[in-house]
């Protein structure tokens, strides 16, 4: 696999396009983002480094070969493996009608929405709200296409999820607030899987969904542009040059930061007498679960500090999945359970696909976490995305026999047994 050195400068969601794709095929690629090796808008005018990339834009790469190349999307190609780009020419092809998509109609209102936020252009009212609704019918489209899919090509993550997502960065950070992004719940699961796997983390970093919707402000376009004018050496940015959908870290005092992320509301919760930890030493290190794990957590279950609730999967939701293989609804709960993350330590969760292969019946979820409400009333805005939008929900009562042996049937999920031998069952995910 090639090697090389890529020129941008820091935060550049375009260059995370090269380094994510550059990840998930083991390509070295040596970035060249701070000085001495590189220095925007002083470095790129250079005459070196025009005669290699003569419209001075970045990213841009250099093999050890001697190639250079410049555009995000095809050093992105470059780098990578061919399974991220399709392995036949449907797949090809569809790969790149994403990526088109994104750079088409996300990517040009991302930016008129975006950069007047965050000072690097003056606001105009009307192109701003032509750039909203611009957004979500592009959002619109992706919601309806992800319904029924985990990725936008395949069975697994391509270019065009990497380069869509990427484009989608800095709308999820600024302005893509709860209440704009709730009517699209299949994009959200889609991107908060994809920023949660390691190989985007470990070029993006912990990424913050947006709270509150980034507005424009005056003052701060007033100073940048003072700035622009008086500095020897810090300009404007040309049209040729990629505008940063991130602040340098040397703005980062004039920008007006999202409220800092709240403390996880169960930890504000009583702690209550059950112990999680130690149930799940003991549930998943005991194979006797019917004779050690459910009466410890019968015996141990305390009423006035946990919440017990089941959700059942939307018929209208399901129906998208029902005749496909199961791999694909076990995918969206995998996602889902990887979103929930900040709950591990105050609850547990057991995710049941019932029916058969081609014929799946229901999906149903029973959840025991701290406090009196479901997780998602106490943090709906800050764990685990979308995903219980898809679900009815109904509190359980842990004192009926009836919810009593349910419950029991999902703690020791033996086939055999008469329950599941009424309710066929497919598939069981944990979350613990």
């Amino acid at each position: 696999m090639a090697t090389g050195t890529l020129y941008t400068y820091p935060e550049n969601f375009r260059a995370f396009k090269v380094l994510v794709a550059a990840k998930y095929s083991g390509t070295n690629v040596t970035v060249a983002d701070k000085p001495p090796k590189f220095k925007f808008s002083e470095t790129n005018k250079t005459d070196d480094f025009l005669k290699k990339f003569p419209l001075g834009k970045v990213p841009a790469y250099e093999a050890e070969d001697g190639t250079t190349l410049f555009e995000s999307n095809a050093i992105a190609r470059y780098v990578a493996n061919g399974k991220l780009h399709g392995s036949c020419n449907t797949s090809a092809a569809l790969v790149d009608q994403w990526i088109n998509f994104g750079d088409n109609e996300i990517l040009p209102s991302a930016c008129t929405w975006v950069f007047p936020c965050l000072g690097f252009m003056q606001y105009n009212k009307q192109n701003t709200e032509a750039a909203k609704e611009t957004i979500k019918r592009a959002l619109r489209v992706l919601d309806a296409y992800l319904k029924t899919r985990t990725y936008l090509v395949g069975e697994r993550i391509s270019q065009a999820d990497i380069s869509v997502c990427c484009n989608l960065l800095a709308l999820y950070q600024h302005v893509l607030e709860p209440s704009f992004r709730a009517p699209f719940p299949h994009v959200n699961r889609w991107f908060t899987t994809l920023i949660n796997q390691p190989n985007f983390k470990a070029v993006i970093g912990e990424f913050k969904l947006c709270v509150k919707m980034a507005q424009f402000d005056s003052k701060k376009y007033a100073e940048l542009n003072k700035k622009d004018q008086g500095g020897k050496k810090e300009k404007k940015p040309q049209p040729k040059q990629e505008p940063k959908m991130k602040e340098e870290k040397t703005e980062e005092k004039e920008v007006d930061l999202p409220p800092p992320k709240r403390k996880n509301a169960f930890e504000e919760l009583p702690p209550g007498k059950f112990n999680f930890e130690a149930w799940n030493r003991l549930y998943f290190n005991e194979d006797d679960v019917i004779g050690k794990s459910v009466p410890y957590f019968w015996q141990n279950y305390d009423k006035e500090n946990l919440c017990l609730y089941k959700g059942t999967y939307k018929e209208e939701d399901l129906a998208a999945y029902r005749t496909k293989p199961s791999f694909m609804i076990n995918n969206l709960i995998g996602g889902w359970f990887q979103r929930l993350d900040a709950i591990r330590k105050y609850g547990i969760g057991i995710a049941v696909v019932t029916g058969e292969e081609g014929n799946l019946h229901a999906v149903t979820a029973l959840f025991v976490s701290r406090g009196n409400k479901p997780y998602h009333e106490i943090a709906a805005d800050t764990i685990g995305g979308c995903d219980h939008l898809s679900y009815d929900w109904e509190i359980l009562d842990p004192e009926k026999p009836e919810v009593k042996e349910m419950v029991t049937e999902y703690l020791v999920q033996e086939p055999e047994r008469d329950y599941w031998k009424a309710h066929p069952l497919l598939s069981v995910k944990n979350f613990h």
